[in-house]
């Protein structure tokens, strides 16, 4: 948390393509993020003491790029937890949203619990991440909490980065530690005051209408402001709620371990209904940035075109045209018959047909395959199968530590990882045994 911090290059880009809104509702002001198709039920995210609606960048760019509409939320300046019921459903009303999904950290998490409670009919599901059940322990450790709205802005802020741990972390970590603390310092004194009187205050969870099986119960293994004690009564009132562990990730594994957290808030959409639309709402913010969708139509309709493309006369594909004449009119490449054209070199799909098409199949391959062209298809063979076994991996991993597969299925997943490598040996040999027919 030491020295100057500078934004992260994805924040930028964040900032660049999804607008801050601002809106006031009475008294109050509201700031928000909103990204994703307006005919998906949203995901709402509140974030803790110390976090801003930025916290949750990561997430809104990952999960609208899938299809999934974010909503991300600053908790505005209220001084008890019956007027955060009310000033929330007020701005759900505003931006004419009815039913929500919530996903809230540490504060968060308990203000998404105190509002599923109170207004169970507008609260579809809870994702509840490092949070806890009542104030009780918070306000033992804030003995000045009465006096809380007079206290200076130097020692609210102080208090609050006492409770991030200031020490040896993963580069990762260190880094979602210098964002958070970079948002607390955009926080006026009313905002910190506000906030600690939330946590403060006397309150707790009684029951809800919600089932365990639409709560997602996603908590970090190392150290958390959030005490370990208090975390395990979350997970002991919900006892049918879906468990996913993160072996690290300190107090803001959205940031920390934003790959990990996305794809158990993507699965915990889907276990409850949220269906994606990816190919509708706004564009896809990555394909906006140098250079619109409309220059990669363009350039797509180039490539199909061929007059455009012997009008374009560039000498890279001259010489292409020029080899692939030579090549046509070698005596030992002629294949004329019933095919309308010769394919390339590069055509695994092409050989594999033919060698199909009769006794004389392995001839017709070894005419029409060209010297080294084993060795490029197997170079372009191994990266893609390498990329799907490691793609295939991570999910086993990732499936694992949320207790998600059964053993069948991880079974499953390393007899598809063994299958794809002998593939790809097989190929192999199969290439190069015709290669030296």
């Amino acid at each position: 948390m030491k020295g100057v911090f500078s934004a992260p290059g994805d924040y930028i880009h964040f900032k660049s393509q999804v607008p801050l809104h601002k809106i006031s509702i009475g008294s109050r002001q509201w700031r928000y993020y909103e990204f994703g198709p307006k005919v998906v039920p949203p995901l709402i995210c509140l974030p803790g003491t110390p976090g801003t609606a930025d916290v949750y960048y990561k997430q809104i760019m990952s999960l609208s790029n899938k299809g999934y509409r974010v909503i991300s939320v600053d908790i505005p300046r209220v001084w008890n937890h019956h007027e955060w019921i009310q000033a929330f459903e007020k701005f759900l009303d505003a931006i004419d949203v009815h039913h929500v999904h919530l996903y809230g950290t540490s504060l968060g998490g308990f203000l998404a619990q105190l509002f599923a409670q109170h207004r169970p009919r507008r609260v579809r599901s809870l994702i509840l991440s490092n949070t806890f059940l009542d104030t009780q322990s918070f306000s033992a450790s804030m003995p000045w909490a009465p006096v809380v709205s007079w206290t200076p802005s130097f020692l609210l802020k102080r208090y609050v980065l006492i409770g991030i741990r200031d020490g040896p972390h993963e580069p990762f970590i260190a880094d979602s530690v210098d964002f958070v603390v970079s948002q607390v310092e955009t926080l006026s004194r009313e905002d910190l005051a506000s906030r600690l009187t939330l946590t403060s205050g006397a309150a707790s969870i009684g029951p809800l209408l919600l089932s365990d099986t639409f709560i997602t119960i996603m908590d970090t293994n190392d150290y958390c402001a959030i005490p370990r004690e208090l975390k395990d009564q979350v997970s002991e009132k919900y006892p049918g709620a879906r468990r996913a562990s993160l072996k690290s990730g300190g107090d803001f594994p959205f940031l920390s371990r934003p790959d990990e957290v996305n794809l158990h808030l993507q699965l915990h959409l889907r276990r409850v209904g949220v269906e994606a639309k990816p190919d509708i709402g706004l564009q896809n913010p990555r394909d906006s940035s140098g250079g619109g969708s409309s220059d990669k139509n363009k350039e797509k309709e180039d490539s199909d075109d061929p007059a455009k493309d012997q009008s374009k006369g560039s000498p890279s594909r001259d010489a292409k045209n020029k080899e692939k004449e030579g090549a046509n009119n070698d005596p030992s490449n002629d294949n004329s018959g019933e095919g309308s054209s010769n394919p390339t070199s590069e055509d695994p799909i092409h050989l594999a047909a033919s060698d199909n098409d009769g006794n004389d199949g392995s001839k017709k391959v070894n005419e029409e395959i060209p010297k080294n062209t084993a060795s490029l298809i197997c170079g372009q063979l191994k990266p893609m199968l390498l990329d799907i076994r490691v793609v295939m991996e991570t999910q086993l991993i990732l499936a694992t530590q949320a207790v998600e597969l059964t053993q069948s299925y991880s079974v499953l997943y390393l007899l598809l990882s063994l299958y794809l490598g002998n593939l790809y040996n097989t190929q192999c040999h199969s290439l190069n045994c015709r290669q030296t027919v």
